[in-house]
């Protein structure tokens, strides 16, 4: 990396954060930026995620 941030620098940029969305909005921005990275690194490790579950077989007696 070219440059790197120090504890000034991601002081500087958690208060800017914190004044653009407000601290309301830092919860559910972290957990969306989590699912986000999650999602990134199962992708490309070659994990797959089934997006729809498994049908349920049907009872017999429910079919109409």
């Amino acid at each position: 990396m070219p440059f790197k941030l120090g504890p000034l620098e991601l002081v500087i940029i958690l208060v800017i954060v914190l004044v653009i969305f407000g601290a309301g909005k830092l919860p559910e921005i972290g957990s969306s930026l989590g699912k986000a990275i999650r999602g990134f690194r199962k992708s490309t490790s070659g994990e797959e995620e089934a997006a729809t579950p498994a049908p349920r077989p049907q009872d017999p007696e429910r079919r109409g």
